[in-house]
């Protein structure tokens, strides 16, 4: 049997961590309630089972080396699952329901998923969700370490084999300003005509912000200069609300808010399809499916809503 499997110990795992948050072997022995001997000794252990140095010993304490690094990130994920796996599990035995860990940037977070746990709750008030949202890149990430257990937001173009995408609609992305924006009342309906104002751009790496570069680029415009890199709705509303600036944001947000209001200018970037991510070999919990399921009920309406914008 391979020899990590064999005799690797979940204390070695413990043991590793502890040594690397403090920096030292002394401070490693206090967190963990032991004595630094003790600590010594179970690290050579464990440097004997990997066959490598782990951590170099300096004047003020040690410092993980590259294997030590590799070690440390994996045993910190399996921490971290465990530690999850206890909150489940915990949740499950003190209210019937394991909680649901939902991921969203702004394309999910608008309206589909709010919409959908409220739902949710209604049908079921003690299910615990958690939304946690962030860029894709990020997202993604913490789907695969089990992080969260599902995604909700802007599919990407092609296939990505670790992940399932369930696409629910296509939601068209519209310049989103202000009511009453002078822009309006000028009659502006071209992007370059736009240059002066502040601008809310979506930061890099993401999707849409490639289209949006790609789309500035085709149509031999320079990029903004007064911009605000940004993809959190309310601070995106906030500044949208109190000044001249205008966004490229999911059309839905500009109807829907009494504040806001599209610009009559169309933006030519892909069609943003909105949906759900899992990651392929691990199944839904049965709380992440009865959010699915709402999420689906969700996504037809906002289909019809988006069906009736023409």
């Amino acid at each position: 049997m391979d020899r990590f499997l064999d005799r690797l110990k979940l204390r070695h795992l413990l043991l590793v961590s502890a040594i690397a948050d403090n920096g030292t072997l002394l401070g490693a022995a206090q967190d963990l309630h032991v004595t630094q001997p003790v600590v010594t000794r179970a690290l050579r252990e464990l440097e004997t089972i990997v066959g490598v140095e782990l951590f170099t010993r300096g004047p003020r304490g040690v410092r993980p080396t590259a294997s030590g690094e590799i070690l440390l990130d994996h045993a910190r994920a399996v921490l971290d699952n465990l530690r999850s796996a206890q909150d489940r599990i915990d949740e499950l035995r003190r209210g019937g329901f394991e909680p649901v860990r939902v991921g969203t940037n702004l394309a999910g977070a608008h309206s589909l998923l709010p919409a959908a746990l409220i739902r949710l709750k209604a049908e079921h008030p003690t299910l615990t969700a958690t939304v946690v949202e962030s860029l894709g890149t990020d997202l993604d990430v913490r789907l695969v370490r089990g992080e969260v257990d599902l995604l909700i937001g802007r599919l990407p173009a092609g296939p990505t084999g670790r992940f399932r995408h369930l696409s629910l609609y296509d939601d068209p992305v519209g310049l989103i300003a202000r009511r009453h924006h002078p822009a309006v009342d000028a009659g502006l309906r071209t992007l370059a005509e736009l240059q002066d104002f502040p601008w809310l751009l979506p930061g890099r790496p993401t999707a849409l912000r490639d289209e949006l570069d790609e789309l500035f680029a085709r149509q031999g415009i320079a990029l903004p200069r007064n911009v605000i890199e940004c993809s959190t709705i309310l601070t995106m509303r906030s500044i949208l609300i109190r000044t001249d600036a205008v966004s490229p944001m999911p059309l839905l947000v500009g109807t829907a808010d009494e504040a806001l209001a599209p610009l009559p200018i169309r933006l030519d970037t892909v069609p943003r399809a909105i949906g759900i991510t899992t990651l392929v070999g691990r199944e839904p919990s049965a709380s992440a499916r009865l959010l699915i399921a709402h999420l689906v009920t969700e996504a037809r309406r906002i289909s019809a809503e988006l069906a009736g914008l023409g």
